[in-house]
């Protein structure tokens, strides 16, 4: 496996090819949730070197399907390594491997082991980050150029509800982020009640 040429064929292809319109799901995302996914995968004690490879390049890849599509972008993210992987000498089964770690990123989340858990929780990380509401806002800016909103919907109950379903996965997400996304919601809901105030 060669997962740095893998990395900057898909990272400059997601630089150079996909919309500035894009102002969540940016290479900027990208390198963010592979930086994570990497801090959690230590945490919790993967040191197996091909198993973080994998989790890396399931990270570099996992939202390269909006270079084909907004909707089921997953499953354009998993044709795209299908497609890509065997140049830098990824086995089928390490790319069958690579593929359902993005499934399982798939809003709703559905991860079933610890590797998919780990870019899930790296995935959804700004939930119960410190900067929760610069990145929530740029997702606001992209869901709505793309026409993703209701418009009858109001964007903060949208969030407190979201807030309130997800759950993280890793006891390290569980424990280092979980108290910031409660704060986040009892935020969320003054905001709204002093504006219905």
């Amino acid at each position: 496996m060669n997962l740095a040429l893998a990395r900057i064929h898909i990272l400059e292809r997601l630089t150079t090819e996909l919309s500035s319109d894009f102002s969540y799901h940016h290479v900027n995302h990208t390198l963010a949730v592979e930086k994570r996914a990497r801090e959690i995968a230590l945490s919790e004690g993967i040191v197996d070197e091909e198993s973080l490879i994998l989790l890396s390049t399931a990270c570099f890849f996992h939202d390269a399907g909006f270079l084909i599509s907004y909707d089921q972008h997953e499953d354009f993210s998993c044709q795209i390594a299908e497609e890509i992987l065997p140049q830098y000498d990824y086995t089928s089964a390490q790319i069958n491997l690579v593929k359902h770690l993005i499934q399982a990123t798939k809003i709703p989340q559905s991860p079933d082991d610890l590797l998919s858990n780990i870019l899930c929780d790296a995935d959804l990380d700004y939930l119960g980050g410190s900067n929760y509401y610069a990145i929530v806002e740029t997702l606001h800016q992209e869901l709505t150029h793309f026409k993703r909103l209701d418009p009858s919907q109001d964007w903060t109950q949208i969030q407190i509800d979201f807030l309130e379903k997800h759950s993280y996965f890793t006891p390290t997400n569980q424990k280092e982020r979980t108290e910031e996304k409660k704060k986040r919601i009892e935020e969320l809901r003054s905001q709204k009640n002093t504006s219905i105030g």
